[in-house]
């Protein structure tokens, strides 16, 4: 898949191994979703526009929360599934792209792999 243009500063590509990077040069932030389905997943769920921007980053504020903690307890939870934690100003305003595809992808690893970040 070719990376498209979606704003003028905002490319989301789809590359190898079903990898979506989301970055914007301007505000100097990347996401890289390595996880494998995601694309094809993605697909299948309500289109941009269907939740707004704010609905996207409330969700998102309360996903990244508890993601982080579990992410800064790795004996607890399991450093398999909470890697890293996430650096996500709440603050900033990432557009609704990003939210969107953060959103869904919370959505995607609560569904498969039975987690509950709510």
């Amino acid at each position: 898949m070719k990376v498209s243009e979606i704003n003028q500063s905002f490319k989301y590509s789809k590359i190898e191994n079903d990898t979506v990077r989301i970055a914007n040069d301007s505000l100097e932030y990347e996401i890289i979703i390595l996880e494998p389905g995601f694309t094809a997943w993605l697909v299948s769920q309500v289109p941009q526009g269907y939740y707004d921007q704010k609905f996207l980053e409330q969700r998102n504020k309360i996903f990244v929360t508890n993601y982080n903690l579990r992410a800064n307890n790795p004996t607890q939870f399991g450093a398999d599934l909470y890697p890293l934690a996430i650096d996500y100003d709440f603050q900033t305003d990432y557009g609704y792209e990003v939210n969107y595809l953060l959103y869904f992808y919370f959505v995607y690893f609560q569904e498969k792999y039975r987690q509950r970040l709510r």
